[in-house]
């Protein structure tokens, strides 16, 4: 028995037995070092994709962890050690190493032994075999940053840069409408293409249509697209209306509705300014801001023989577009009609002080409570300034034209204008000898529909040398004088009539005492 104890012992420890273990230990140690160069890689090592340990002797090498979009040429799971493969990529793509081949190094020695490991080389753009020390990817060819484009209502702007200018000769891009046009929006279609040279550049596509969707294509020849984004051009003011028109029946104001050729059309701003035949220096003006599918307004009642200016825009996001300007009168055509802007007259215009009084009434109608009205003063007689300006345009104020006052009118009153004095934001400046003046008392009503402005205005000159009440002086001058050459005209007519009446009388008399002498 013990016999064949230490027989069974000894074949337990055979020789045999020994190397089992041997390759056994050294599997396991292959098997730890590959789970280490996976964890290494992991944490950045990224030359770690390219190396495969393999047992000596092994003329083999795996196919490479890379991306696995990577198409190899050929295709196997097993390459010849400095077998060349051919890399390529999907369409627009490209490697950054188009052809590889692997071979082995020692990386250790075990035991007196060497420990080989696989790299992994590539063809470098000057023909040089290198070794690949990152995972090869597939690139895109073309690369377009998105917070470079610059997108107006009439071009297109986008900078490019190619990875690999090897693969870009040739590269054109082109801007096309997406879909063809169709009235009453129509837009032209843009002819011809752009070749793209160099590395890098920057694209720009015009003239383009407002509130229009284009595509941009570049691609290679033959049929190789890199690049195809679709974008709309941003809106820009809308056309000015092409009809106005009153509707004598109805009493209000017609249009039709504005198309979104050059972007969403979301209103109208509509402008009415009246003037009465009876008082031509007082201007009513009405501004209204209308949904975008209103297309009719009722006009605010007046007196026949009224005059109403209207301007009509459309409205986008980019803003107001242009205007149509109509004028209309009410009454039968034997009604008068106001012919223009005829301001009141000021009183005591000194240039010497700078000073002129005028005579100012509420503009507040008796049912409405009493609102601020103010006084702006402007160097013109120009009518289309002073309509303007009641229409309550404030950046139409500068050098030229200023808030002299702002004044709590309850009763008629006489300001002087031109006396100096300041408030907040006022000043009631001196007038300058030799200007043309027109001062504007405005008063606004705004409501939530609308902002309402009525406007009286005052014009005179101030007239270098003129002093305050010479211009009654001179009236009073001008009735004397006239009424001293009347008497004077009366007593020349009078002795004129004695003188005639003599001469008769003596021709009478002289034939007769002829008649006698003979």
């Amino acid at each position: 028995m013990p016999g064949l104890r230490n027989s069974e012992w000894g074949s337990d420890f055979s020789p045999a037995w020994g190397l089992q273990a041997r390759m056994a230990l050294h599997s396991l140690a292959l098997r730890f070092l590959l789970a280490l160069a996976t964890l290494l890689s992991a944490h950045g090592q990224e030359d770690l994709f390219n190396i495969q340990i393999v047992p000596q002797g092994t003329e083999m090498c795996r196919r490479p962890l890379w991306d696995p979009r990577l198409q190899l040429a050929p295709n196997q799971l097993n390459y010849k050690k400095n077998e060349e493969v051919m890399l390529s990529c999907p369409e627009g793509f490209q490697p950054s190493f188009t052809h590889v081949k692997c071979s082995s190094e020692v990386q250790s020695f075990t035991r007196g032994k060497p420990v080989y490991r696989e790299v992994w080389t590539g063809r470098n753009s000057r023909g040089v075999w290198v070794r690949i020390r990152s995972s090869v990817e597939c690139s895109e060819v073309l690369q377009v940053d998105p917070g470079s484009f610059e997108i107006s209502s009439t071009s297109i702007k986008l900078n490019w840069t190619c990875r690999f200018p090897d693969a870009c000769q040739g590269m054109r891009a082109m801007c096309r409408l997406s879909a063809p046009s169709s009235p009453p929006c129509e837009a032209e279609e843009l002819n011809g293409e752009q070749m793209l040279h160099g590395q890098e550049g920057t694209f720009t596509c015009s003239p383009l249509q407002p509130f229009t969707q284009y595509s941009v294509t570049i691609d290679l020849p033959p049929n190789t697209t890199l690049l195809s984004w679709l974008f709309r051009t941003e809106e820009a003011v809308p056309d000015k209306p092409e009809e106005l028109w009153l509707d004598p029946d109805r009493g209000s104001l017609r249009w039709n509705s504005l198309p979104s050729c050059k972007g969403n059309i979301i209103g109208y701003q509509l402008d009415i300014t009246a003037r009465n035949a009876g008082d031509s220096s007082v201007l009513e003006t009405e501004r209204l801001r209308l949904n975008d599918s209103v297309t009719e307004h009722r006009l605010p009642e007046h007196r026949p023989g009224s005059s109403y200016a209207v301007m009509l825009r459309g409205l986008t996001a980019a803003g107001a577009g242009a205007a149509l300007i109509r004028e209309f009168h009410t009454g039968s055509s034997d009604t008068p009609r106001p012919e223009g802007i005829s301001c009141r007259s000021v009183r005591d215009v000194a240039p010497s002080q700078g000073t002129a009084v005028l005579p100012l009434r509420p503009i507040a109608r008796p049912s409405e409570a009493a609102g601020e009205h103010q006084l702006i003063v402007a160097t013109t007689h120009n009518a289309s300034v002073i309509e303007s300006i009641c229409s309550g345009q404030p950046q139409l104020f500068n050098a030229s034209t200023y808030l002299a006052a702002v004044l709590n009118l309850t009763a008629p009153t006489d300001f002087v204008l031109g006396d100096g004095s300041r408030g907040q934001g006022q000043h009631n400046a001196a007038l300058r000898p030799g200007c043309d003046y027109t001062a504007l008392l405005l008063l606004a009503r705004p409501t939530p529909q609308a902002e309402k402005f009525t406007c009286v205005c005052y014009s005179f000159s101030v007239v270098a040398g003129q002093t305050a009440g010479q211009w009654h002086g001179i009236v009073i001058g001008l009735v004397v004088l006239l009424a001293v050459l009347l008497v004077a005209a009366v007593i020349l007519w009078f002795v004129l009539s004695r003188i005639h009446l003599c001469f008769s009388r003596k021709r009478k008399y002289l034939p007769n005492k002829t008649k006698e002498d003979n």
